[in-house]
């Protein structure tokens, strides 16, 4: 479970899959993904991806988020939808067509399947990890809440590019970790 996961608990492992730091196997789905984003783009620092509740809720519907929070303004022209649900990835040819997706997004919804999310610092990728399936939340709420009489307010595009300049770039993503990470240490003094 993650809540008992430790730094000692991973892995480190190369390009083709061979293990350099750690004593536990690798994960090939895990691997045919995230291993192909790193070869693809020597940027991104770190890939966000698990089969959160409101990520893989929200991915069955297979659409791109509204913006009908600040929030998801930070998502703004900044995330895609990859379509190709085809069972577990375990071809390396899956994870480049995912690869080749975050050339310009820093998010994806992986449809029935859940959310990935990057960035050049951990921190970014965990930040919009976070806010992503915070997002995915509160559509959900909102289109269950939706009828007729009661439409929700899209923001517009002007004031979603406007939010997103501001809270949708790495230093932002970053530092919004920052109080999580502070959290974090205080819990786990352990983490470096």
């Amino acid at each position: 479970h993650f809540s008992l996961v430790k730094t000692t608990d991973l892995i480190r492992v190369t390009h083709e899959g061979e293990i350099v730091e750690g004593n536990h196997p690798v994960n090939a789905a895990a691997f045919a993904i995230h291993s192909r984003i790193h070869m693809a783009h020597p940027e991104i620092n770190a890939a966000c991806h698990t089969h959160s509740l409101y990520g893989k809720a929200w991915s069955s519907f297979g659409r791109k988020l509204n913006y009908l929070t600040q929030d998801s303004c930070a998502f703004y022209n900044d995330h895609d939808v990859f379509k190709k649900y085809s069972g577990l990835v375990l071809e390396s040819s899956e994870g480049d067509e995912i690869a080749k997706m975050l050339t310009s997004n820093k998010a994806l919804i992986l449809q029935n399947h859940g959310l990935l999310t990057t960035g050049k610092f951990v921190e970014s990728a965990a930040w919009w990890f976070i806010t992503m399936e915070r997002t995915c939340q509160a559509q959900l709420l909102v289109e269950s809440a939706t009828n007729k009489k009661n439409d929700p307010h899209i923001i517009s595009n002007q004031a979603a590019k406007k939010a997103y300049e501001i809270i949708g770039n790495e230093e932002a993503g970053w530092f919004s970790f920052q109080p999580l990470l502070q959290k974090l240490h205080k819990e786990f003094p352990e983490l470096k």
